[in-house]
């Protein structure tokens, strides 16, 4: 049985995609956006100089914001916390969600570092409080105490909180929220646009056959099949 879509050459299409016009000053905003977002401090110092394309903020403030994320990553919690009241007090004043969250990574660290007295009286004096006005913070309070039970974390149910993907996790929420509190996205435009071109070729699989980047890290047009 034929095929009901429609066929589009290479030429045909790379003819179409000659014809969308994309300044080079967009392009180079687009890259410098991403490297401020993601904290490349020294990436970005460099492509300004080479590109003249200037960032929306101060550089200086990217050193300030990945000292408290790799604080953050090391499980230095504390610091991490007094870093981010150094940058702003309002960070964690307004968003209790996320304070909370570094004192449960905090209270993480205690029981991983075996300080299980300190890790409850922690718990006791600093989280608990909070815990009982939100039934999420409870929640996490329990399944974060619940790790002292085990002395083989690894067959504990709720040992994934001992992983360092919830350091990470952690992390990131702390560099959305110093982002956010910085009036900038806390997300850079980049990936975005390539979900969008993953979303826009998927439409359009459903009626042509056209050549379309599968891999995105070297953005080569494969020719279409059937």
């Amino acid at each position: 049985m034929a095929s009901s879509k429609k066929l589009i050459s290479r030429e045909e299409w790379e003819k179409r995609l000659n014809n969308v016009k994309i300044r080079k000053e967009d392009m180079n905003k687009l890259v410098m956006n991403f490297l401020v977002t993601e904290g490349n401090v020294e990436a970005a110092k460099k492509f300004r100089m080479e590109s003249g394309t200037h960032p929306d903020i101060d550089l200086a403030t990217i050193t300030d914001r990945m000292a408290v994320k790799k604080a953050a990553q090391c499980g230095n919690v504390k610091d991490a916390i007094e870093k981010i009241n150094d940058l702003n007090p309002e960070i964690l004043d307004t968003n209790p969600q996320l304070f909370f969250q570094l004192q449960q990574q905090r209270l993480i660290e205690l029981i991983r570092n075996g300080k299980v007295e300190e890790a409850l009286e922690f718990a006791q004096e600093e989280l608990a409080p909070r815990a009982e006005e939100n039934q999420s913070f409870l929640e996490e309070l329990e399944r974060t105490i619940s790790l002292v039970a085990f002395e083989d974390t690894s067959n504990c149910p709720v040992g994934e909180l001992l992983d360092i993907s919830q350091r990470l996790k952690t992390a990131s929420e702390v560099n959305a929220a110093v982002l956010t509190s910085q009036s900038n996205e806390k997300d850079p435009k980049l990936p975005s646009l390539l979900k969008m071109l993953i979303w826009a070729q998927n439409k359009l699989d459903k009626k042509a056959a056209y050549p379309c980047i599968n891999d995105l890290s070297n953005a080569i047009l494969e020719d279409p099949t059937f």
